[in-house]
């Protein structure tokens, strides 16, 4: 153990090779002490501490700081204020809308920083964790980092296990005539599909529900409870209105809920429900939210305020078994009147 002498020739070492002090897994706590792994951090790291045990104070002391999970703990630089103002966004994984950057990868040590706190960071939609994390793996590849870890632990946070299991609500969204938009807008096409995917990401994140999978212009989500899918289905659809589109680019979605027991497999749900769902969907004009009879019910007596459902007759959908009965969705401050329904085969 290093007594006050020894951390004092510890800080001299430091200020000598500064560049050591990187964001590595080289320690674990041992009853208030950092233990060094002796095979486990940078060659300054060994020469300095391994194998030996460092209180608490004196790593302080000495001006190592140390994030941690569990017993396992990472050593990182502090990136201080000014030097932050001076580096360009590019050298931050993620910049949310307001201009808060976070997760700098400008360097070794940071990119390795950021790679264990990734997972702490709030983003505003799956869109933004999408970008920032391929940002993080090219810093990551840029640098020679091999980051299994981190891989390992987005595929788990994002497997199939994690979706609800049991009866569960499902909303699928899909743009009206879109493409009659990709003729139109061309290359612009691509931002317009951004836009509409936020949106529709922001009011299922919102109203508590799950991104299942998003396929050109579709979003299919799903929710533990049916009045969060019909909350989701209103923001949708109020948020897309509000929204401002270029003169050629009117987004309408229709939209179609349905509840069920689908099964949930190693790539997702399958099963009748999801066949359901897709069906009910394409049976909507742009801007239209029907429901099944089985979402319905699935509202128990909870009461959504101003919310009403009118009873569009039963309809033989393809792949079905039985006709379905379908409902319109009614609040006063979308549009309530639209054509008939679409040909249900």
């Amino acid at each position: 153990m290093l007594g006050l002498g020894g951390a004092q020739r510890q800080q001299d070492a430091e200020q000598q090779d500064g560049k050591d002090q990187e964001d590595c897994q080289v320690a674990q706590r041992d009853r208030g002490h950092l233990a060094f792994l002796p095979n486990g951090s940078p060659p300054g790291m060994r020469r300095r501490f391994g194998g030996q045990l460092l209180p608490y104070r004196v790593a302080s002391s000495i001006g190592l700081e140390w994030r941690g999970l569990g017993d396992t703990i990472f050593l990182v630089t502090t990136l201080r204020s000014r030097s932050r103002k001076e580096l360009r966004d590019t050298a931050f994984a993620y910049v949310d809308a307001s201009g808060r950057r976070r997760l700098p990868i400008h360097d070794a040590s940071h990119v390795r920083n950021a790679l264990a706190r990734f997972n702490q960071v709030l983003f505003e939609d799956e869109a933004s964790r999408d970008h920032a994390r391929t940002r993080l793996l090219r810093a990551a590849k840029k640098y020679g980092i091999v980051p299994i870890g981190f891989i390992d632990g987005q595929l788990r946070a994002r497997a199939p296990a994690t979706l609800p299991k049991g009866a569960v609500t499902f909303l699928l969204t899909d743009i009206q005539d879109s493409t009659g938009l990709v003729h139109r807008m061309g290359d612009r096409y691509a931002t317009l599909l951004a836009d509409v995917r936020r949106i529709v990401r922001g009011a299922v994140r919102t109203s508590g529900g799950r991104e299942v999978d998003a396929r050109a212009d579709e979003f299919f989500a799903v929710f533990k409870h049916a009045p969060s899918a019909v909350h989701a289905a209103l923001a949708v659809q109020r948020n897309l209105r509000d929204h401002d589109w270029p003169p050629d680019g009117l987004v309408q979605v229709r939209a179609g809920i349905h509840s069920g027991r689908p099964t949930l497999t190693d790539t997702g749900y399958v099963g009748l429900s999801v066949h359901a769902a897709n069906r009910i969907t394409s049976l909507a004009s742009g801007g239209q939210i029907l429901l099944s009879r089985a979402a319905l019910r699935a509202l128990g007596e909870e009461q959504i305020p101003e919310v009403s459902f009118v009873e569009l007759g039963t309809h033989r959908l393809k792949g079905l078994p039985e006709p379905e009965t379908i409902f319109q969705l009614v609040v006063a401050d979308l549009p309530r009147n639209f054509e008939p329904l679409r040909a249900a085969q």
